[in-house]
This record gives C-alpha cells, structure tokens and sequence, in this order.
C-alpha cells in the first residue's frame, strides 16, 4: 500500500527557487522517496539552487538522463497547505511559480542545510605547549563560567583579540565545535490578564475564538478608529496559542508598529518575532528555521512574511485591511490581503481582516450589498475609554485662503494656537514627502525632471538632495538653472512637509513640533523613539504623512489639520475616492482617542466632493453605497474583473514591436474588453520605456485562463519584460 504523502519511484518534479514558469525533473538517487513539500538542493546548469518537491516526476525524460538531486534539506517537509497556497497563487497571479517559490525559500542560507554557529569550549592547558599570559588567562577564567561560547562573545567578555582565541584553538588549548542556529523566541505567557473588554469586543472576541480549530472562516473587523480592535483580535491570538497554533499577523507599515507592539508585549511578556525589510539577515535565517520547525508562535510582519513556511498556522490577522501599502507593485505582483484569504482557505484555518474603513472588496464580500456573504462582519460600533469620534469639519479655501506664499487658512491657525494654549498635541497631516514636489527656473520655466523617470524631483532641504520618489535617483540641489545659467532662479513649488515644518516655526516659534514621514522615521527602533517622544509630551505639533494615519494611540492628540484634502482625487484612478476617504478618515481618527474631546478640520478647495461631504456628515455607508453603485455600473471591480499587462523595454523600438504582437494576439471573447496598447502615464520608469493594456471582464469569466492563452506563445524581443498586474491598484 502507497505510504500518504510519499512518493513512488525514485524520479521527482521539482519546483525550482528561480523566476522559471516550468518545473523539472530529477532523480532522487540514494534518497529513495521523497514526500511532497520535501526542500531539496540540485544541479541548475553549472550551479546548485534550492527547490521544492511537488510529486512524481512526468518520465518524460529517460532516467538515465536525468540529474541526481545533490542534498535533501534537514527539514521537515513543508505543510500540505502552504504547498497548495504556493501552487494556486501562481496561477491566481499569473506569476512563474519560480518566482513564488523564491520568496518561500528567501532564506537560502537556511536551506537545505541549516546555518551553523561556531562555539568554543575549553580544553585543559598543557603548560609545555603554550604560556599563559594574562589575555588567555583571562579566556580560560570566562570559559570556566560560561562552558562555551561564540568568538565574538569571548573576545567581548575576556577583552581579547581574535588572534587570541586563533592561537589558542591553533594550540589545543580551546576546542572548536559548530552547532545549528536556533531562535531562541520566548514563550507567550497565556496566564496574563487581557485589558477588560466592552460588551461589543466580547462578543467579536467570542466568535472568532469559537471558530478557532475549525476550519476556514473569514471575519470583517469592522471598528471605528479606537474601539479596540487590536484587543479584540489579540484575545483569539490567545486562543490559537493556547490551542499550540501558530499565528501570522500582517501589518501594512512594520515601522509603524510600536504602539502594537507594546500592547501584545503587555499582553503576553514577550515580544512576537517581527519580519520586515529592518530585520537583519542573521535574524530572518533563524527567525525562518524556528517558523517552519513550529517553534514561532507569533509572527508580526509586513506583506513578505506572508510567504514563511509555518508548520502549524491556526490564525491569520491582516491589520487595517484596506491599506493599499498591501499590494505589491513590482516582480512577483500581488495584493497580500487577498492571498492572505487564499492561504487561511488553503490552511483550513480562520482569517481576520480588521478596519475602520474596510475596502470596498470586502464590504461587498461581507454581504453589505446583497452580494453573496463570504465574511462574516463584526461590528465595534463604539470608542473604547468613553472617547468619542472628532467632530469634523471643513475649510473652504476659496472663501478663506491661506496668505500668499503659505499653506494655513485662519481658522486651522487659530485652532491650532487653542490646542498649544491648552497644552495639547496637534498633528498637521500632508501625504507630500520632502521640501517641495517641484522645482523650476524662475527665469526660463525648466522644471527639474529625473533622468531615468518621467517625473519631477523632489527637493528634500533637510538632506539637502534631489530626489526621484519612482527609481530613487538623487542629486545635489541646483541655485544655478541647468539649462539657461542663471544663478539663484530655481524656485520651489509647492509644500511638502518639510516646507510645511517652515510655516509652523514661523508662526509657531516656541511650538515644539517633529516632521513624520519615512524619511524622517526610516526603522521601527526611529518609530519607537518618536513615538515615545510625543507620548512624553516632548512635541506639541506633529507634521505628518500617511505613516501619521496608521494606528498611532497619543493619548493628548486632540486636533488634526488635514492642509489639503483635495489630494488624490484628481486623475482617472479606479480607486482615488476610496483611498483619499479611507486615508482622511484614518488620520481625523488620530484626534480625541481618550477622555479629552477630539476635532479634524480639513482644508478645501471644493467642499461640495462626494467624498468631503461623507466625511462632514459622518456617513460612511452612504459613501460606500455610492461606491458600489459606481462600480456596479461600470462592471468595475469587486463586480468586474480587471487585469493589466505591462511592457517595458530599454529601446522604444522595440517596446512598439512588442506591442503590436500583443496586440495582434489580443483574444475576442464574450464579455472581455481589451484596451490599448497605449504609453503608460509614466511612460518612461528607471530608463525603461512603459506600454500597457487593460483588460476588463465579466465577473463570471475566467481572466486568468484568458491571459494565459493569450500571451503563453507570445515571441516578443528578448530585452522586453512583460508583466501581468491582476486587479491593478497602480495605473501609473
């Protein structure tokens, strides 16, 4: 009888760690059979790369032709769920399943054979061999205490070079051993008291908990800005550790997360283990290891930790759900909302999506439009602490305009000078990073663009840089205009928060006020100490970008001052409304958290917007119902489907030629629009030129099976990339 999960014979396919859309085989040689999800290392040309085992090889290829695989990781095999999630993600996003496994196998050092440490134990001295000088003395007195240590930690804690412990090991007087890394993660402690709960968060708490252990269910956390859905989620994260699961908790700005942090380390006594782009690389092998030997319990991470190989996941929590930091925009696309629904279904365990403003997908799935209910919603209707929700109003900047030259109208001036007179904390919030959007010639109008990009730079005073905020690219700043000569004629345009931060100094000059934004808090350990700062009272303003909007709890914060409303609703952006409406709702929630009563005043140029109006009047269903309305009409998405293909090229000849290949090929079905080629808006990214179609369907079509066809045989030049984007946020 066949042994489940085992493979028969001895020819496997493998999935390699390489952006390759096929898989291969390999013979297993003295490894016999080898289960599915078994991480393995085998010949790729002229190197070894790490790969998956995916099930009985095709034999297609005689076996004497085939290569043997090399080693077989010290590894269980990875869980049948995450295997399958791997799998329906490729073809969900249409992405070489290569690619997918590489971000599942992203700790290649870890892989197959785990890293080792190099550890030192002492070995008795043998007086006719070496002398023993004061520094080895003082080896020999630490080892003695300690048993055995790493290099590092000797010559830390004896104050010795390491030529020391090189000689005394070349000696025979320290014996050198390896040993396999571990995360050394402690234990949550389940027997602390949680923060008592409103009747509201018990009942959520209590549903989601009684769905643990139970299969796939998926939940909408609907609470307004601070009714405690963080505590309510965490009382199921209790539950699922206590159950010996493994949680995963996405959070859309990892260096944003101080304030969650500090919450579950007072929960549990100990800190999650965290996996974002500040962790080092020493840390995310280990941190990798103990996820997929199940020792992690709770992981806090941001779209990336999505993809680690849990041995045993029993929850999984996607924080401010409607955040659009969760889609990732380049090489391996996806929205990690999504297919972190598609891993909790694949898992077989609960999913939590949580928000004060949900996404328009997931206010339609939780059944709100009459639609089918795939989310069970629940509602945290109430602030907790007996605070209330900021009274917000509007500035029309067409009847009080600010002074020339500056970004306050009166009434946001007076308002703030109130709060400082109170001794209470303000926050002006911009989503403009840097100094000005714009620089130009006051003399001749030449305004300064990126070489490699079709966009302006963006001048950062405080760096004293130019910057391009699309590929990167800085320079210098300019006084002397590059194309006309004349000195001191470059003039900014516009405010970003830096230039902001000026007018709050002029008008403010004994106010104590600190710029948020990521060029200014780049790291959770920067985020802890502002943080920090602002909870001491050591800021009375803070001037802040849309890192200002997320779940951030400053208990004296009673005013938000939104300098330009208007923001991102121009241009053609499926989603535009939506985004700006979630945004300002998330950062006036910032105001009156706790017993002293909070107010957002918003300035704008036109007051009578559909998404201003919903805000002054406090509806934001009604705002949704005509969202949806909006939508429907238009058989856009969550009641369309969309998908886009990009093509970049570094020659426009060629980027033409490719273009009207796929053109040409464009499929003719039945509820399938297809428009374009045209240039992208930003036809011209990190010296590529950009070119891209749009597909539309019906919801009942398969977009997917419909791409596929289409360009699955498509020849196009060899330096021409061509992407696929399923239901596209970025139409840049």
């Amino acid at each position: 009888m066949r042994e489940l999960g085992k493979i028969d014979g001895e020819t496997v396919s493998v999935a390699l760690a390489v952006p390759l859309r096929s898989v291969y085989d390999y013979y297993t040689g003295n490894y016999g059979r080898l289960a599915r999800g078994t991480i393995i290392s085998v010949p790729l040309g002229r190197r070894f790369v790490n790969g998956i085992v995916l099930g009985p090889g095709s034999d297609s290829v005689p076996r004497h032709k085939l290569r043997p695989i090399q080693t077989v990781a010290q590894l269980e095999p990875l869980a049948p769920g995450f295997m399958d999630f791997l799998e329906k993600m490729s073809s969900w996003t249409l992405t070489p399943f290569g690619s997918v496994v590489k971000m599942a196998l992203s700790q290649s050092d870890a892989v197959p054979t785990p890293p080792m440490l190099t550890i030192y134990r002492q070995v008795i001295p043998q007086p006719d061999i070496a002398r023993i000088t004061k520094s080895r003395g003082r080896v020999f007195e630490l080892m003695q205490k300690a048993g055995s240590l790493s290099a590092p930690e000797i010559q830390k804690l004896a104050g010795v070079s390491a030529s020391v412990i090189k000689t005394m090991t070349k000696q025979g007087l320290l014996e050198e051993t390896k040993i396999q890394l571990a995360m050394t993660a402690a234990r949550a402690n389940l027997a602390r008291p949680g923060p008592k709960l409103t009747d509201e968060q018990r009942h959520a708490a209590s549903v989601i908990c009684q769905s643990i252990g139970n299969g796939f269910a998926a939940f909408l956390l609907d609470g307004v800005t601070g009714s405690g859905k963080t505590e309510t989620y965490i009382e199921a994260v209790s539950w699922a550790l206590a159950a010996g699961q493994q949680v995963l908790i996405l959070l859309p700005e990892i260096a944003l997360s101080t304030s969650w942090k500090n919450r579950f380390i007072a929960r549990f006594g100990v800190p999650p283990i965290e996996w974002h782009s500040d962790v080092g690389t020493a840390t995310k092998r280990r941190a990798w290891l103990a996820v997929q030997r199940g020792e992690a319990q709770v992981v806090v991470g941001a779209r990336s930790a999505l993809f680690l190989p849990f041995a045993n996941l029993g929850l999984i929590i996607v924080d401010e759900e409607h955040d659009h930091g969760f889609k990732q925009e380049e090489q391996t696309i996806y929205q990690a909302r999504d297919m972190a629904v598609l891993r909790a279904s694949q898992e077989a365990c609960p999913i939590i999506l949580a928000s004060a403003t949900p996404s328009l997908e997931s206010w339609v799935n939780a059944g709100m439009t009459g639609e089918k209910q795939r989310y069970r919603r629940l509602v945290l209707s109430n602030r907790v602490m007996a605070a209330v929700l900021p009274e917000i109003s509007a500035i029309d900047l067409r009847a009080m305009p600010p002074e020339r030259g500056r970004w306050l109208a009166p009434p946001l001036i007076k308002a703030l000078q109130s709060r400082l007179d109170a001794g209470e904390q303000s926050l002006l919030f911009l989503n403009r990073r840097g100094y000005a959007p714009l620089t130009l010639c006051g003399v001749c109008g030449h305004q300064l663009a990126c070489p490699n990009c079709d966009s302006w730079m963006v001048c950062h005073r405080l760096a004293g840089r130019l910057r391009c905020h699309h590929c990167g690219h800085e320079t210098e700043l300019l006084d002397k205009c590059p194309v006309c000569g004349e000195s001191d004629s470059m003039r900014a345009c516009g405010p970003g928060v830096e230039r902001l931060a000026e007018e709050v100094l002029h008008r403010f000059p004994d106010a104590r006020f600190a710029v948020l934004s990521s060029d200014t808090v780049a790291s959770p350990k920067a985020s802890q100490v502002f943080v920090e700062s602002v909870i001491d009272g050591e800021v009375d303003i803070i001037i802040g970008t849309q890192m200002a909007a997320k779940g951030h709890h400053f208990p004296n914060l009673t005013l938000v001052g939104v300098v330009d409303a208007d923001l991102g609703l121009a241009g053609g952006d499926l989603r535009a409304a939506e985004r700006t409406f979630q945004m300002l709702v998330q950062v006036a929630g910032r105001a009156g958290r706790e017993s002293r009563p909070g107010a957002a005043i918003l300035q704008t140029l036109n007051p009578e917007n559909p998404v201003i109006r919903a805000l002054l009047n406090g509806d934001r269903d009604k705002f949704l119902a005509n969202e949806v309305a909006a939508r429907q009409a238009a058989g856009m998405p969550p009641f369309g489907r969309l998908a886009a293909i990009i093509l970049s090229a570094p020659d426009k000849e060629k980027l033409r030629v490719a273009a009207d290949l796929l053109a040409q090929a464009a499929p003719r079905f039945a509820g399938v629009d297809v428009f374009g080629p045209t240039a992208a808006p930003l036809s011209f990214l990190r010296g590529r030129h950009r070119a891209r179609m749009l597909v539309r369907a019906e919801k009942s079509v398969d977009i997917q099976q419909v791409i596929q066809s289409w360009i699955k045989d498509l020849k196009v030049p060899t330096s021409v990339r061509l992407y696929v984007d399923i239901d596209p946020y970025s139409f840049l």
